[in-house]
């Protein structure tokens, strides 16, 4: 059951205020189409929220599909970013794989939205994001940086069990039900959030990878 609250209307934003910055929209809409789901979120439901009209709206994204491309690419965009930096620091490579975790749950906790829109909601993604997506490749190349580090730890004969695929997916599957657990179980008696990550990934390192 989803935790987002119901997104709440803008006023009317008077003719004056001319164009409206695409960031605005994009975060309207990202709140709606996790509260009511991609079918739900309506153009006129997205421009009530921003404060505008639905004629507004339409001068800066042809369509809803437009819209919500635009923030899948930019969610894993940010996440690629991460990756990159993290994988080029000159480090052990089980230091980075835990750090570029550590992130990935990080972001996902502070963007719950974004991170429930792009990584959870995938059914609903399934009809705009498709194998010719600037978001697709973009989540090929995110996962391909830190599956490459894994990798590395392999060609070290370090891992205790499994294949580089095998620990990359577990490790990232693993990482992935804890964020989503947070997100979407608020009023569980949760550990604090730093212990619960440290823990976590204390136990996969430890498990996986031998010193």
């Amino acid at each position: 059951m989803s935790t987002v609250a119901a997104p709440k209307r803008s006023a009317r934003k008077p003719k004056g205020d001319g164009h409206l910055r695409r960031a605005e929209i994009l975060a309207a809409a990202e709140r709606i189409f996790v509260a009511e789901g991609y079918e739900g979120a309506t153009i006129r439901k997205i421009a009530d929220e921003v404060g505008v009209s639905s004629t507004a709206l339409y001068m800066h994204f042809p369509d809803k599909g437009c819209i919500l491309l635009e923030i899948c690419e930019g969610t894993i965009l940010q996440l690629l970013e991460r990756n990159a930096e993290i994988a080029a620091m000159p480090l052990d490579p089980v230091t980075r794989v835990r750090r570029m975790l550590d992130a990935y749950m990080r972001w996902g906790l502070e963007h719950p939205n974004a991170y429930e829109l792009v990584f959870t909601h995938v059914r609903q993604l399934s009809a705009i994001v498709n194998e010719e997506t600037t978001a697709a490749d973009l989540g090929a190349r995110c996962y391909e940086i830190f599956s490459g580090v894994v990798r590395e730890i392999a060609a070290e004969g370090r891992l205790r069990t499994g294949t580089a695929d095998s620990a990359a997916q577990a490790l990232w599957a693993s990482c992935h039900g804890v964020v989503t657990l947070l997100i979407n179980r608020p009023n569980f008696e949760w550990a604090p959030t730093d212990e619960l990550l440290s823990v976590t990934l204390d136990g996969l390192m430890h498990g996986l990878v031998a010193d």
